[in-house]
């Protein structure tokens, strides 16, 4: 073989070499442009369908972004971007209100976030209209407590955790009202029970109490379970 060929075969193998990496590079360009315009937030099915309009077979291309990093399926049909895709990925509570909805973070999760409790919670709890569920996800563990209309709809705040990402979270006297009616084995009979729980269990400030709206909690308790323990914290509050 002459050296002129061996030479032309040589560069060759080289750019075949080189092939499989340039095609893995501009398949990455080509998963970083599709998930850049969808930073801090969930991408549901339909969201993913629509990326992937020009793609002959797009659930075959979604499941093999998951398989390759590129996307984390937080449950079927709901996504979030991967550990190998650089845009920032969504919040917890953002997760929590598309997971199962209709939702909004309540109970320790939304009290933790008001600084109403000293400790960091890592389960994020909501409130639904759906029936209770958990969630076990790769970024976390949510769960779901079930109440009904009209005693849903009080106390829900609309709060921004970023420009991106708006999230439903209970007010901190809807969120007390949340993890006394909907726990198991609560029920304050006295102010020393109200005291021991909140200041007690909760770890509850005065200062932090006594700035409650209590007539807020007030215009709730009518459509509220446990309406005396409720009744109770009312009172018990006021005479702090």
């Amino acid at each position: 073989m002459s050296p002129i060929l061996t030479f032309f075969l040589s560069k060759i193998v080289v750019l075949i070499g080189f092939f499989p990496m340039i095609v893995i590079k501009f398949d990455n360009m080509k998963n970083q442009d599709l998930l850049q315009g969808y930073q801090e937030q969930p991408l549901t099915r339909q969201v993913m369908l629509s990326l992937l309009k020009d793609y002959k077979r797009p659930n075959d291309k979604i499941s093999a972004l998951v398989k390759s990093g590129w996307l984390i399926s937080l449950k079927k049909g709901l996504y979030m971007a991967g550990p190998k895709s650089k845009i920032l990925r969504p919040e917890s509570f953002q997760i929590a209100n598309y997971l199962w909805g209709p939702s909004y973070v309540s109970m320790e999760s939304a009290l933790s976030y008001w600084g109403m409790i000293p400790e960091r919670v890592f389960e994020t709890t909501s409130v639904t209209l759906k029936a209770s569920k958990t969630y076990k996800t790769a970024v976390g563990r949510f769960s779901y407590r079930q109440t009904s209309i009209p005693y849903y709809s009080f106390g829900i705040c609309s709060v921004d955790l970023t420009p991106r990402q708006a999230v439903m979270i209970a007010s901190p006297e809807k969120a007390i009202c949340d993890k006394i009616v909907m726990t198991g084995g609560i029920n304050l009979r006295s102010s020393i029970q109200v005291i021991d729980f909140l200041a007690g269990d909760m770890r509850m400030d005065d200062e932090v109490l006594r700035h409650l709206d209590l007539e807020a909690i007030v215009s709730w308790i009518p459509d509220a379970q446990k309406k005396s323990s409720l009744e109770m914290v009312v009172n018990t509050i006021r005479s702090l």
